[in-house]
């Protein structure tokens, strides 16, 4: 079985290999091989999960090494794989979910002539994915890391000809590379640390490493997931990505890209473990995002742009749980799983919204859809209870461990976590719910279709006559069959875990796991959380239920104005990054001219100085010369006399 593991990569890499170097020649065939090819993944998948679950819990694990890829001296990078409960976890949720937005992406993209090269690059970022979580170390997680990187930047700026989309994937390539900076130096730290970076040798002797080692390393992997998972302060990015087409957003935002941080943390629990101060440093990041996101998830009329702040908000969930140490480290993963059913669900519905909305994005422009698009309403909604926790839904299980979690941790620190928690599920009730208002409830709010020189590049606005009404309508199979598919994983994903705790028995022997002492009991914690879930609910059919929605949104509070501009993330970064930058440039070209150029011609001044004087001297005359001699003749025999008198 372990000769399996390498070809749940080598199927998509071929895929894209084929796709992107096959020609025209391939555009009839090509979405349909690249489907194929990410089926076959998540078919070796399942074959390898079946076999795992056969053996003993500590017996799962199965290695497998290709060949010697840097043998130099003490430095030594193989390329090897390693197949845990914990990868096998995300090897099945990467090739499931991946599939299924294949499938609807053959529906999606079936007017963009580029199809074929948009499923190379699908094809190309589910391998790098994989071989990112199967990795038996470090460097070679860093190829993969970098190849997610890639291939989300080929993805997002897949409409070259929209400025915006262009930006957006510079913006996301350039925000990651500061994340994965913090990657390259905690690889090198865990190197000069442990003489190697596989994971077996490093977790194993993680204790044996002084704590501010384990800091250091600690920090600079959270640094790593800041950028990957998109939490502050490098969250910037994740907003813009929406300019891609639909499918990505679904791809990068549910079960792939923004879970690599999550991953990488859990992974390397035995590092934070031996490092409290680190683990304080991901939880407050944790917290803080899961605030932020969902703030700025309020004040969007965007629905893909909605959705990215819910996701930046329910990866702040998994980052916070898994700050928390053993006591979190599952609970983060299970949510990690189940958010990725209900939140691929939720953005494969938006793309289906849409495709019948001549691809209007402004939730201010819809309005009883649910009359015309059945199908996509249904799935959109238990999507939505998933995601606010409605009771006996996947999300309710997830989410309500991490806040049971959060309140364990004891202590003052417990009850901010807790509150930041529970205030989060409060917003995330909010949105989620304005989001169903707008868009499938009230009165239709209609407009016409924009011209062509608008320069949308979705399918549907290709097809749409200028100047004319939506006419929404049901998606065709290929994308309602995979929605239908996520939306199942949505109602019954968190119960099958939490059935026996058998998730929990699942990753318990890679990730560990320790009781903590909540203050609060489980049912008080739940019934907390629904208290707060109807609170939020209520507020929003106060204000967008039994109001009508104005064409253009009301200016709003300061918050709210500043939630529409991402809370400033953007001009906080140009006033720190892009203002600081000009002016360390500035300062340091003035030291450059002031100081470095100074003392250079100010050294070369001085000698062309002292030579012109001493060129006196020499005037060409031999009685000057004589003189001279004479004088110096002089000068040494008078010395020499003083001295013998003394």
């Amino acid at each position: 079985m372990e000769n399996l593991i390498g070809l749940l990569v080598a199927a998509p890499l071929l895929g894209a290999a084929i796709l992107l170097t096959g020609g025209r020649r391939l555009d009839r065939v090509g979405h349909w091989l690249g489907t194929f090819l990410a089926a076959v993944s998540f078919g070796i998948g399942a074959v390898l999960f079946f076999d795992m679950l056969g053996k003993s819990g500590e017996h799962r694990t199965m290695y497998s090494h290709l060949y010697s890829w840097v043998p130099v001296g003490g430095f030594q990078a193989d390329i090897g794989f390693q197949l845990d409960q914990l990868s096998m976890t995300f090897v099945l949720l990467i090739s499931g979910v991946g599939t299924l937005i294949h499938i609807y992406s053959i529906g999606y993209m079936e007017h963009d002539e580029r199809r074929r090269r948009f499923f190379g690059y699908l094809n190309l970022f589910v391998a790098a994915m994989l071989l990112l979580v199967i990795a038996d170390n470090y460097f070679l997680l860093y190829v993969g890391w970098e190849g997610v990187g890639l291939a989300s930047y080929l993805l997002i700026g897949f409409w070259q000809h929209k400025p915006s989309a262009a930006t957006a994937a510079k913006k996301a390539f350039l925000v990651n590379r500061v994340g994965d900076i913090g990657l390259s130096i905690a690889i090198m730290l865990m190197f000069t640390t442990f003489g190697t970076f596989t994971f077996q040798p490093v977790l194993e002797h993680a204790g044996e490493a002084g704590e501010g080692k384990l800091t250091a390393i600690g920090l600079m992997l959270l640094l790593a997931a800041c950028g990957k998972s998109a939490q502050v302060p490098l969250q910037s990015w994740l907003g813009d990505a929406m300019e891609g087409p639909t499918p990505v957003s679904a791809l990068i935002h549910a079960a792939t890209m923004v879970t690599a941080g999550v991953y990488l943390i859990t992974r390397s629990g035995a590092i934070f473990n031996g490092a409290p101060d680190a683990q304080l440093a991901v939880v407050t990041v944790g917290a803080v995002t899961l605030l932020f996101g969902a703030i700025v998830g309020c004040a969007k009329d965007d629905i893909k742009k909605a959705l990215a702040g819910s996701t930046m908000s329910q990866i702040g969930y998994m980052i916070m749980a898994a700050g928390l140490g053993p006591i979190g480290y599952v609970f983060a993963i299970m949510h990690l799983v189940t958010h990725g059913f209900f939140k691929a669900g939720l953005f494969l519905g938006a793309g289906s919204v849409m495709h019948g909305m001549n691809d209007e994005v402004d939730m201010r422009k819809y309005g009883g859809l649910r009359k015309y698009m059945p199908v996509t309403f249904i799935t959109f909604g238990l999507g939505y209870l998933a995601i606010i926790g409605f009771p006996g839904l996947s999300g309710f299980f997830s989410k309500d461990k991490i806040i049971e979690a959060a309140f364990a941790k004891g202590g003052t620190e417990g009850w901010i976590l807790g509150g930041a928690a529970l205030l989060g599920a409060a917003i995330t009730a909010f949105y989620m719910t304005r989001v169903m208002l707008m868009t499938f409830f009230g009165e239709k709010r209609w407009e016409p279709a924009p011209s062509p020189d608008a320069l949308s590049a979705e399918p549907a606005a290709e097809s749409a006559g200028a100047g004319e009404l939506p006419h929404p309508h049901e998606s065709p199979k290929s994308m309602t069959i995979p929605m239908i598919v996520l939306a199942f994983g949505s109602v019954f994903a968190g119960g099958l875990f939490s059935l026996n705790s058998s998730f929990l028995k699942w990753l318990e022997p890679v990730t560990g796991h320790e009781e903590g002492h909540s203050p609060l009991s489980a049912a008080t914690v739940t019934a907390g959380t629904m208290v707060v879930l109807v609170i939020g609910v209520a507020l929003a059919w106060l204000m967008y239920g039994r109001r009508p929605v104005p064409a253009v949104a009301p200016r709003g509070s300061l918050l709210t104005r500043a939630a529409r501009r991402d809370l400033l993330q953007d001009d906080l970064n140009h006033v720190v990054l892009v203002r600081g930058g000009e002016h360390l440039t500035r300062s340091l070209v003035y030291l450059d001219h002031s100081l470095v150029d100074g003392a250079v011609n100010g050294t070369a001044a001085g000698v062309g100085g002292l030579s012109g004087r001493l060129r006196k001297l020499q005037n060409g005359y031999v009685r000057s010369y004589a003189v001279s001699m004479l004088g110096g003749t002089a000068v040494l025999v008078a010395a020499t006399l003083l001295m013998r008198a003394v």
